[in-house]
């Protein structure tokens, strides 16, 4: 019989982005770079992060704080709709405006990405193989942070919505063999000064 060992599975947001999200903007860049010092005590052994600029440069500013853990590039930790829902399973008062909202965006991240959300739940989450526990660093974007929270803690599909993630904000989830999913931090932004909290957040919610 294999034997399994905990997964730690650390997710962040990206750094903030410019206007037109080809690359970040010097807050974003500072927002990453104070994440990797901040993660300099644990024991990450990789850093896998979308492949949009945004990402990408985000997680090599982090990395530049760990040095020696490998950078993978991953399509399932990309940018897209992760599950659409049907009117049926939406709150009746919210439901227009759900769907109206989700209907905006490009039919290729709609299309596509119920299958990748999928792929990211089996690549990134539950428990790992072996005797040594495994810490990874997820470098992704909003919707898949919430995706992955309401999956660790056995919501409906539809609930990644309403979940928000600030930029360079961290989140750890722990996959412990024969125990539910422990979300052990979510959206903690205690690394960062308090000019660079809250981007990326609705203004309407920060507090």
């Amino acid at each position: 019989m294999t034997a399994t060992a905990a997964r730690y599975l650390y997710v962040t947001r990206h750094g903030e982005a410019s206007a037109d999200e080809t690359t970040l903007t010097e807050a974003g860049r500072r927002q990453a770079a104070l994440l990797g010092e901040r993660l300099r005590g644990a024991p990450v052994t990789a850093i896998h992060h979308g492949p949009l600029p945004r990402a990408e440069q985000s997680a090599r500013a982090i990395g530049e704080q760990l040095p020696g853990v490998p950078l993978l590039r991953s399509e399932p930790a990309g940018d897209y709709i992760p599950y659409l829902p049907s009117r049926e399973e939406l709150p009746a008062e919210s439901a227009d405006r759900t769907l109206a909202r989700l209907a905006e965006f490009p039919a290729a991240e709609r299309e596509l990405g119920p299958s990748l959300a999928e792929e990211a739940l089996a690549r990134f989450t539950g428990t790992v193989e072996g005797d040594e526990p495994r810490h990874e660093l997820l470098v992704t974007h909003n919707f898949l942070v919430g995706w992955l929270v309401r999956d660790a803690l056995d919501a409906p599909d539809w609930r990644w919505l309403g979940l928000h993630h600030a930029n360079a904000g961290l989140t750890v989830i722990r996959y412990a063999p024969g125990r539910p999913p422990a979300l052990l931090l979510f959206n903690d932004t205690g690394h960062l000064p308090a000019e660079l909290r809250w981007t990326g957040f609705p203004p309407e919610e920060r507090i």
